[in-house]
């Protein structure tokens, strides 16, 4: 047998899906695994912020797509990236334990986020980063920048940018935490729905696929995942909304903390609900219903006016 995994370029995600190759190869050592590169619409567009071309399957819909015809098996992805709508015949199959959820400062002079100043200009790409950051601290310049983390690193040690925010887990992935400064608290800023969960898609009626993939699946973190998009989407958002979510889990009782914010920072609703792990979607639910209590779509339909 013979699993081909669709993948993009880049480091990050040549990392991710070599790690699954791994283990399914200790797993199942008789079974033949390859992967495939597949570049996608996000990989092209560099020179414009992700918040002006709109995120849906950016990063994924080549991929599917070949999913779909059979040309791949599995795809590997950030499950930050992935919408919470899939195509249809698609669905995620197992995740990975879940790494690092927070973000990362990364400092040319060793800052902590505390001690930035408006002469620092820090480059992020995410609006839940950039709205986040002028809550905490509205006099902060805040500059788009694309690229994978290698070209960001570079921009900033170029001087294009003083201080940059990434996921961690990436930077850990790829061999970067000497670079990091700082490990933000999420009571300054909430990671993004599901940041530090790889996920492994598949085809929906394929039942041996999904079988292999549930030797490496881990059901902790799908419980966290399983709550974070289900908020996600019921607040209607992709990954570039300025919301962010934090779960927790303290044996049979999940608690997920979010936020939803204006881009500018200026407006910030912040609720957290708990509840049985085993009911971690109708949680997030009982939570995406009081941030509609609270006005939530105001800011929300304000945004996408924008």
């Amino acid at each position: 047998m013979k699993i081909t995994i669709g993948t993009r370029g880049s480091k990050l995600a040549l990392w991710q899906s070599n790690l699954v190759k791994q283990l399914l190869e200790q797993a199942f050592p008789h079974i033949t695994i390859q992967l495939q590169i597949i570049q996608t619409t996000g990989d092209k567009i560099l020179d414009v912020a992700l918040s002006k071309i709109g995120d849906k399957n950016l990063f994924t819909k080549e991929i599917e797509t070949a999913m779909l015809r059979h040309e791949v098996d599995i795809a590997v992805h950030s499950l930050k990236d992935l919408p919470t709508q899939l195509p249809e015949g698609l669905c995620v199959a197992a995740v990975l334990p879940r790494a690092e959820c927070r973000d990362a400062l990364l400092s040319k002079t060793g800052k902590t986020i505390h001690e930035l100043t408006p002469h620092d200009i820090i480059g992020t790409s995410s609006l839940r980063r950039k709205a986040q950051l002028l809550a905490f601290n509205p006099q902060l310049t805040i500059h788009d920048i694309r690229g994978n983390v290698d070209t960001r690193i570079h921009k900033m040690q170029s001087g294009q940018y003083d201080a940059l925010i990434m996921a961690a887990a990436g930077l850990q992935r790829l061999h970067y935490s000497h670079a990091i400064t700082h490990i933000i608290e999420p009571t300054i800023m909430l990671p993004a729905v599901s940041q530090g969960i790889i996920g492994i898609e598949c085809r929906s009626n394929d039942t041996h696929i999904r079988e292999i993939l549930q030797t490496i699946h881990d059901s902790k973190t799908w419980y966290m995942a399983a709550a974070e998009r289900t908020f996600l989407e019921q607040m209607n958002g992709g990954c570039q909304l300025p919301l962010g979510c934090y779960t927790s889990i303290s044996q049979n009782t999940i608690t997920l903390q979010a936020a939803i914010l204006s881009v500018d920072g200026t407006k910030k609703l912040t609720f957290s609900h708990s509840g049985d792990l085993q009911q971690a979607q109708t949680v997030a639910k009982q939570l995406a219903q009081t941030f509609y209590n609270a006005g939530a779509h105001e800011i929300l339909n304000n945004i996408q006016h924008d």
